[in-house]
């Protein structure tokens, strides 16, 4: 199924671009998200109309992610957890908690951006957060996680 992308979609495609997908991430994911069109001649006509609007919109998108980075970025966080003798935490730090911490700090950030590729961190030290603002977009902040007795 073709259809014309309305913004940047990670390992997908550009603005602009008429891709080939799968009927069932069309139907149910890039149309529904407002993330893309059919590709049927008038659709492609009525993106040709709107595209300076929507990539004026992009840019506006980046450019908050950018000054989100430039706040962001070498920013430490910490988080006091029950722990174990040997620091094992009670329980785990995900990317809901890190999120809250963050904007509790007065940086808003949501638990989608928040990546963690070895899965929720289960014992106490300090590590290196990875956070995807935008697709081109991604800054690392130092999360310390406190085990208490």
């Amino acid at each position: 199924m073709e259809v014309i992308l309305l913004e940047k979609i990670d390992n997908l495609g550009n603005l602009g671009d008429k891709v080939d997908v799968k009927p069932g991430y069309a139907r149910n994911y890039l149309i529904p998200q407002g993330k893309a069109k059919f590709a049927t001649p008038e659709n492609i006509a009525e993106f040709e109309a709107r595209r300076a609007e929507l990539e004026a919109a992009a840019a506006k998108a980046l450019a908050e992610a950018e000054a989100r980075r430039d706040a962001l970025e070498g920013k430490e966080v910490s988080i006091t957890m029950k722990a174990g003798t040997e620091g094992k935490l009670f329980g785990s730090v995900g990317p809901a908690d890190i999120a809250d911490a963050l904007t509790a700090e007065g940086h808003p950030v949501e638990r989608r951006e928040v990546r963690l590729p070895e899965g929720p961190i289960r014992m106490a030290g300090e590590y290196d957060i990875t956070l995807h603002l935008h697709s081109d977009v991604d800054t690392t902040i130092r999360l310390i996680v406190i085990g208490e007795e």
